[in-house]
């Protein structure tokens, strides 16, 4: 606690943030994500259709099924890039990792305003998504900064792929949530290329194998949960 003080005495009090702040400020971070509390800073940008294009109830679950998955790839997003900060005691890797995390808030924004449109919900395992990949945030972040870095590199490399599939079996008609994934697609491209760019390293092929296993039991059970 410090002291600001005067001739006649101390004016006022200020206590020194520790590590429960931190840990408080996640904790408050999180359960905004996971509540959908949580606010874009850019802007949607599905636009507005003069003629609305109608979807068949196929379509529309799909659609809303490869939506929810995108929302639950952002909720693992944002808890990864928090857990790799919280531990990253390097100024430039911490502030990209959190920059990141920012701009996937908007991803998660976007995606759950999509889902509402669509008459649908985000996947009920959230919560038990977004613990996990804060944990693997975490021991990623112990292995250095390169390794740091090239975990994240990889991570966006997948998601990439899996956006381009998205766009790909996406029902054609079905341009708003094309217009997200497409620009989704654009800002992952946009943090692997920073990752790389500032230092970091290609993971060993078992890691790569064992994060793309992951992925496909996330992406699968997501789709439908």
């Amino acid at each position: 606690m410090s002291t600001t003080s005067s001739r006649t005495g101390p004016v006022s009090l200020r206590r020194q943030p520790g590590p429960l702040d931190a840990l408080l400020a996640e904790a408050d971070r999180a359960l905004r994500v996971l509540s959908g509390s949580a606010s874009a800073g850019r802007p949607y940008p599905a636009k507005a259709e003069e003629t609305p294009t109608a979807l068949s109830p196929k379509e529309k679950r799909h659609a809303a099924g490869l939506m929810r998955v995108n929302h639950v790839g952002e909720v693992c997003a944002q808890a990864l890039y928090r857990g790799q900060a919280s531990v990253c005691r390097e100024p430039a890797p911490r502030a990209l990792l959190l920059n990141a995390a920012t701009e996937e808030v908007d991803h998660l924004v976007w995606c759950n305003q999509r889902l509402t449109e669509l008459g649908s919900r985000p996947s009920l395992l959230n919560p038990l998504w977004y613990a996990g990949s804060f944990a693997l945030g975490v021991m990623a972040s112990v292995a250095g900064v390169p390794r740091n870095l090239g975990f994240m590199a990889e991570t966006e490399k997948q998601v990439e792929a899996h956006l381009e599939e998205h766009l790909r079996t996406l029902p054609v008609q079905d341009e708003r949530s094309r217009q997200i994934v497409q620009k989704m697609k654009d800002d992952e491209a946009q943090h692997r290329a920073s990752a790389e760019q500032a230092g970091g390293v290609p993971l060993p092929m078992p890691v790569k194998t064992a994060m793309r296993a992951m992925s496909k039991v996330m992406t699968s059970t997501a789709y439908w949960i």
